[in-house]
């Protein structure tokens, strides 16, 4: 593996969960939002994240060797998609008084939760920073390469 493939996998890890914080960051700004532009409630995004580029010679080698192999192939991360969570209920609220509120007196609230959103943040945050290591890491081998060229 060049070190440019290094700073390619750890640059696609630190954009894809940079996307994951934003999304993340949209879903508590929006977790009170009773009615959007098209009339229904807020429903909560999630990220999905798969595999980039085709197995390496190495992957190959590696997949042969291991039963528990799944295909990796050390390329990096892409978006796979953003999806809108329908496994989750919506939370129903009863306030009569808000202009939201249906013949029953209950308001349909966004599918978020504030706990499960901030450690998804947290987790997110932490696999960003693990990327900007391992970027830095990668960085400093190039640099002490150079160097050992001028001598």
């Amino acid at each position: 593996m060049s070190m440019f493939s290094a700073f390619n996998i750890n640059a696609s890890g630190l954009t894809a969960q940079r996307l994951r914080m934003d999304v993340i960051s949209e879903n508590v700004a929006n977790a009170n939002t009773t009615r959007t532009e098209d009339g229904t409630p807020y429903r909560r995004k999630v990220v999905t994240f798969a595999q980039k580029g085709d197995q390496t010679s190495f992957s190959k080698v590696l997949g042969s060797v291991t039963n528990s192999y799944n295909g990796y192939s050390g390329q990096g991360v892409k978006v796979d998609g953003i999806y809108e969570d329908y496994k989750t209920e919506m939370n129903m609220v009863y306030d009569p008084s808000h202009p939201d509120a249906d013949e029953n007196g209950y308001v349909t609230y966004p599918n978020v939760n504030i706990v499960t959103e901030m450690t998804n943040l947290i987790d997110a945050s932490r696999a960003y920073e693990a990327n900007a290591t391992a970027f830095n890491a990668s960085k400093s081998m190039a640099l002490q390469g150079l160097e050992l060229n001028q001598r």
